[in-house]
C-alpha cells in the first residue's frame, strides 16, 4: 500500500492547516469542541477572530476538514497505486482500506463519529459520506450518469458507515478485522448487483425489474457534485 503521512498535506488554507494540527492531539480528551478550538488557536499564536477567519464553525470546520483531508489522501494514494490488475470489487476494498488507514486516530474518528451524529450536524456527517463515496467511484472511472450514479454512492456511503462503526471497536494488529470485514461487507454488495443484473433476465422478475430500470434510466447524475439530480428536460 502506498504510504500516506497525514501530517503533511492539510489542504490550501495554511491557518485552518496549522489549527488542524494543533487541535488533533486535544480531541481526544476535549473533543471536537470550543475549549479545544481556543486551545489550538493560542497553540497556533493566532486570535480567536483569525482562528474563526479560517474555520467559521469552530471545531466542526477543523472535523470536516480532517474527513476530508482523509479523503485527499486517499484519492492520492489511488493516484498512485497500480489497480489495473485489480477486478472493480477490489479496487473498491483497496480504497475503502486506504481510506481508513489514511488518518489513524481512532480516538479522533471516535469524537467525529459522535460529532456528526448529532442532530444539528447529521446533514453535514452523511455530505461527508457522500463525499467520500463519490470520490472514491470518481477516482475509480465510474461512468454511470443515470441513476446508477445514485445508488451505486448511497450504497458504497452506506458501507463506508459500516465500516467506520467497526472500525472504532476494533484493536488487531494492522486492523486486520477491519480488513476481513470490508472484504465481507464488499462480497454482500457484489453479490447483490450480480442478483440484480440476473433479474433482467429472470422471466418471473422482469414484470417488476423493467419499471425500476425505466426510472433509473431517466435520472441523471448532476453536472456539479453538489447539486442534486433530476429528470431529463423533454421527456
Amino acid at each position: 500500500m502506498t504510504d500516506i503521512d497525514p501530517a503533511t498535506d492539510f489542504g490550501t488554507d495554511p491557518t485552518r492547516a496549522a489549527l488542524l494540527r494543533a487541535i488533533l492531539p486535544h480531541v481526544p480528551f476535549d473533543g471536537w469542541s470550543e475549549t479545544a478550538f481556543a486551545t489550538a488557536a493560542r497553540e497556533t499564536e493566532v486570535t480567536l477572530e483569525e482562528a474563526r477567519a479560517a474555520a467559521p464553525r469552530g471545531a466542526l470546520d477543523l472535523a470536516a476538514e480532517w474527513h476530508r483531508q482523509g479523503d485527499r489522501l486517499m484519492l492520492r494514494a489511488l493516484r498512485e497505486a497500480d489497480l489495473t490488475q485489480m477486478r472493480m470489487r477490489d479496487r473498491i476494498a483497496f480504497a475503502i482500506k486506504t481510506r481508513m488507514s489514511a488518518l489513524p486516530e481512532r480516538e479522533a474518528l471516535r469524537r467525529s463519529t459522535a460529532l456528526f451524529a448529532l442532530p444539528q450536524n447529521a446533514a453535514l456527517g452523511a455530505r461527508l459520506l457522500w463525499e467520500t463515496a463519490d470520490g472514491i467511484w470518481t477516482a475509480l472511472g465510474d461512468a454511470s450518469r443515470d441513476g446508477n450514479w445514485y445508488s451505486k454512492r448511497a450504497t458504497l456511503a452506506a458501507v463506508l458507515a459500516s465500516v467506520v462503526l467497526y472500525r472504532l471497536g476494533d484493536e488487531s494488529p494492522g486492523l486486520e478485522r477491519t480488513r476481513a470485514f470490508i472484504d465481507r461487507r464488499i462480497d454482500g454488495v457484489m453479490a447483490f448487483e450480480k442478483w440484480k443484473a440476473g433479474a433482467k433476465d429472470n422471466p418471473v422478475l422482469r414484470p417488476l425489474v423493467r419499471p425500476l430500470s425505466w426510472i433509473m434510466g431517466q435520472i441523471h447524475a448532476p453536472s456539479r457534485p453538489d447539486l442534486p439530480g433530476g429528470w431529463r428536460s423533454g421527456e
